[in-house]
C-alpha cells in the first residue's frame, strides 16, 4: 500500500495551526476583586493564605523589570502611591506596577464569568513577595478581564509555546518515519526500479499508474513462478509427452522477461497499455495450460507416490525378514530347557557311576574301521537328535548289523552322549562310536584355518560344523562314508547309497536349484575377483543333509587343501557368510559333485509348511532344515510327528526333564 505525502503535509499544517493558539491571560486591578470572588468572602486570613503563593511580575511602561520581594500586606491593597502631578492616573506609566498572576485552574480560586488561563492582579504595592524560582510567567496574548487588557508580550514565545513546539516536532518525526516504513513495505524487493521512477515524478504529486503497474508486475511474477514449478515437476516426473515440458519452460521464460520489462520506467498511460495487454494475454495462456495439465500432473504425482509407498513397504519387508531370520537363528541355536536338563541328568549319572561307564567306553568293537561296512558320520552335541537319527536309520535298515555310526561331539557333551548310548545301546547289532573332537590331534591352529580363527576370537565359526572337511584324516581306513545331519529322519534303507556310481566324483548330493533360485550367486560374493574368475553364478547349488563322499577321490583331488585355500581368503568374511558352512562346501566341491536322485533327500520341513505329502512319503531321508527344528516349540505341527515317533520314550531321563512328546 502506498502513502500520499501531500495529504500528510496538509495534515501536519493543520495540526501546527491548531496548536499555535496561545494561552489567555486575564488581569485584575486590585486584590479586592480576588477577595470579593473568594469562596469564603470576608475572611482576610484565608485570602492571605490564598495569595501567599501568588507569582508576582512587575511590568514597566517601556520594558519588563524584575519584581521586588516584600511582605504582603492586605491593608495596602486599596492604596496607591502617586507622584506629584495634576493627575495620578496619568502618571501611572511611570510607576512600577506589581501584577499578581495565578492560574485559574486552582480549586481555591474560582471567579464566575471569567474565561482565562492565567489571572494577573495589580496591587500597586512595591513591597510584595518575589516570585519563586521556576514559576510560570504570564503568556503573551493577555487580555484583561474585568478592568483592562494586559500589555501583549513580544518575541518568539508570544507565537509558539515550548510544549506545543516539542509536540509538533515529535509528531512530524513520527509521521515521517511511519511514511518511510509504509513506503518501503508497499513495494516488492524486485520492484526497486519502478518505485524509483514513481518517486521521481514529484514529491507531492500522486502517480495514478503505480497501482496498475504493481498489480501487473505481481501477476506476471506469480504466474512465472507457477509455470516454472510445473516445468520442474514435469522434468522430475519424466512425463511421456515432452511437449508440455517445452511449453511450460517457454512460458516461464516469457513471463520472466515480461516482469523485467515491467520493472522499467513507465511515464504515461500509452506506455503502460501495451504491457498490460501483453501481460493479460500471457497470464490467460498460463492459466489455460495449468488447467489442462493439472489432471495429468495429479495422476503422475499419484503414481509417483504409489511407487514410493511400494518401495517403502519393500524396505520394511526386507528389514522384517532380516529380523525374523535373526530371531529364528537365535531360537534354533539356543538350547531348550529340556535338552539342557537331559544333558545335566546324563552327566550326573556319569559322575555317580564312573567305573561302569569307563569300562563301557574302553570296550570298542573291532570292526569300527571295517571298510566293507556301511559307515555314517554325525557331528552334533544334541543327544536326543543324534539318538533319533540312529534309531530311524536302524529301524529302516535291512541289515542293521552292517551299519556303523561315528558320532563326534563337543568335549562338554562327550560324557552325556556316552551315557545315553551305554544305557540305550543301538538295536539289532548296529554299532555306535562316540568321540570328542579333541581326540583328533591334527586339528590345530597350524593346520586348520578354522581352528586358528576360532582360537583368535571368531565366535561365528564352529569347529564341530567344519569337521566334515576333514573326513579323510578322521577316518583314514574308510573308502566311502555317508554324512548325516542331526536334524534328519531316515525313512528307508540307505544301503543303496553305497551302490551309487559317483563317476570318480568326491561328493554325491541332491541339487536344490530350480529356475533362477538357489544358484551360486545366492551364496557367494561375485564382486570379488577370486570368486568371479573361478565360479559361475548360474551354477546349481546343492544341500548338506545326506551326502555320500568317496574318500579315495577326496584324497586324490586334495579337496581339504582346496578348502583351506578358500577359507583363508574368506578370513574377513568377504567371499561368503562365515556363519554358514554350505558356501564353503560349494567352493570346495564345485567341480567334484555328482547329483543324486531327489528322493534320497527331501528338504524344507523346518520352514516350508507346503511340502508335498507324496514327496515326504517317498523320500528316503526327510530334512528339518531351517529354524523350526522338531525338538523346539516353534516346530511345524504337521511334520513334528515324523520325528517324535523315533524318540526313545523308554529313557527315564526324558520323563524327568518334561519333554513334551
Amino acid at each position: 500500500m502506498g502513502f500520499n505525502l501531500d495529504k500528510l503535509l496538509l495534515f501536519l499544517l493543520c495540526v501546527v495551526l491548531l496548536a499555535s493558539e496561545g494561552e489567555k491571560v486575564c488581569g485584575l486591578r486590585s486584590v479586592d476583586h480576588v477577595l470579593r470572588y473568594g469562596e469564603e468572602g470576608g475572611l482576610a486570613q484565608k485570602n492571605r493564605r490564598i495569595l501567599a503563593n501568588v507569582h508576582v511580575v512587575s511590568f514597566d511602561a517601556g520594558k519588563k523589570s524584575a519584581a521586588k520581594s516584600s511582605a504582603f500586606d492586605s491593608n495596602s491593597t486599596s492604596k496607591r502611591r502617586v507622584r506629584r502631578g495634576s493627575d495620578p492616573i496619568h502618571n501611572r506609566s511611570k510607576s512600577n506596577n506589581n501584577w499578581y498572576h495565578l492560574t485559574l485552574h486552582s480549586p481555591l480560586l474560582r471567579i464566575p464569568n471569567l474565561h482565562c488561563d492565567y489571572l494577573i492582579i495589580n496591587a500597586i504595592e512595591p513591597n510584595v513577595a518575589r516570585p519563586r524560582s521556576g514559576a510560570e510567567t504570564p503568556p503573551s496574548n493577555s487580555v484583561m478581564a474585568g478592568v483592562r487588557p494586559a500589555r501583549p508580550a513580544t518575541g518568539f514565545r508570544a507565537f509558539f509555546s515550548y510544549k506545543v513546539f516539542a509536540s509538533a516536532v515529535f509528531t512530524l518525526l513520527s509521521l515521517a518515519a511511519l511514511s518511510a516504513i509504509l513506503s518501503s513495505s508497499s513495494s516488492p524487493p524486485s520492484h526497486n526500479t519502478a518505485s524509483a521512477v514513481v518517486r521521481r515524478r514529484g514529491f507531492l504529486a500522486s502517480d495514478p499508474l503505480r497501482a496498475r503497474l504493481d498489480l501487473i508486475y505481481r501477476q506476471a511474477a506469480d504466474h512465472s513462478a507457477l509455470a516454472t514449478a510445473y516445468a520442474t515437476y514435469a522434468r522430475r516426473l519424466k512425463l511421456d509427452s515432452s511437449r508440455q515440458l517445452r511449453v511450460f519452460q517457454g512460458l516461464a521464460a516469457t513471463l520472466s522477461d515480461l516482469s523485467s520489462r515491467l520493472a522499467a520506467p513507465v511515464d504515461d498511460e500509452d506506455a503502460l497499455r501495451p504491457l498490460e495487454k501483453e501481460a493479460k494475454d500471457r497470464i490467460k495462456l498460463a492459466r489455460q495450460l495449468v488447467g489442462e495439465s493439472k489432471e495429468a500432473f495429479d495422476t503422475q504425482l499419484k503414481i509417483q507416490k504409489l511407487r514410493d509407498t511400494i518401495f517403502a513397504v519393500r524396505e520394511q519387508l526386507h528389514r522384517a525378514k532380516k529380523l525374523g531370520a535373526l530371531a529364528g537363528s537365535i531360537a534354533a541355536g539356543s538350547t531348550p530347557k529340556s535338552l539342557h536338563c537331559l544333558a545335566m541328568r546324563l552327566m550326573e549319572e556319569r559322575i555317580a557311576h564312573p567305573e561302569t561307564y569307563r569300562r563301557a567306553a574302553s570296550v570298542a568293537p573291532a570292526d569300527l574301521a571295517d571298510p566293507d561296512l556301511y559307515h555314517y558320520a554325525i557331528f552334533s552335541d544334541n543327544v536326543i537328535a543324534v539318538s533319533v537319527v540312529i534309531n530311524s536309520a536302524i529301524k529302516n535298515a535291512e541289515e542293521p548289523s552292517k551299519h556303523v555310526f561315528h558320532v563326534v561331539t563337543d568335549p562338554m557333551y562327550l560324557a552325556a552322549m556316552q551315557v545315553w548310548f551305554v544305557r540305550r545301546p543301538p538295536a539289532r547289532g548296529a554299532k555306535v562310536e562316540v568321540r570328542s573332537l579333541a581326540e583328533f590331534g591334527f586339528l590345530n591352529s597350524s593346520y586348520s584355518p578354522v581352528v586358528r580363527m576360532v582360537e583368535g576370537g571368531r565366535r561365528d565359526l564352529s569347529v564341530l560344523d567344519h569337521l566334515r572337511f576333514y573326513l579323510p584324516e578322521m577316518y583314514p581306513k574308510l573308502r566311502r562314508i555317508v554324512l548325516l545331519e542331526d536334524d534328519v529322519v531316515v525313512q528307508k534303507d540307505l544301503t543303496g547309497l553305497w551302490r551309487v556310481d559317483l563317476d570318480d566324483m568326491v561328493n554325491g548330493a541332491v541339487e536344490t536349484c530350480f529356475g533362477g533360485f538357489r544358484r551360486y550367486s545366492r551364496y557367494l560374493n561375485f564382486s570379488i575377483p577370486e570368486v568371479r574368475d573361478q565360479f559361475s553364478h548360474r551354477a546349481c547349488a546343492w544341500a548338506y543333509g545326506v551326502n555320500v563322499f568317496d574318500l579315495d577321490a577326496w584324497r586324490r583331488e586334495r579337496c581339504t587343501d582346496r578348502f583351506h585355500q578358500y577359507q583363508s581368503l574368506n578370513e574377513d568374511g568377504t567371499l561368503w557368510n562365515p556363519a554358514s558352512v554350505l558356501p564353503a562346501g560349494l567352493v570346495t566341491f564345485s567341480t567334484t559333485t555328482k547329483p543324486l536322485d531327489k528322493t534320497w533327500h527331501v528338504m524344507g520341513l523346518g520352514y516350508n509348511p507346503s511340502v508335498s505329502p507324496d514327496e515326504i512319503r517317498n523320500a528316503a531321508v526327510i530334512h528339518f532344515d531351517g529354524n523350526m527344528k522338531p525338538w523346539l516349540d516353534v516346530a511345524l505341527n504337521q511334520y513334528k510327528h515324523l520325528w517324535t515317533k523315533y524318540v526313545d520314550t523308554e529313557m527315564d531321563f526324558l520323563q524327568l526333564c518334561n519333554f513334551g512328546i
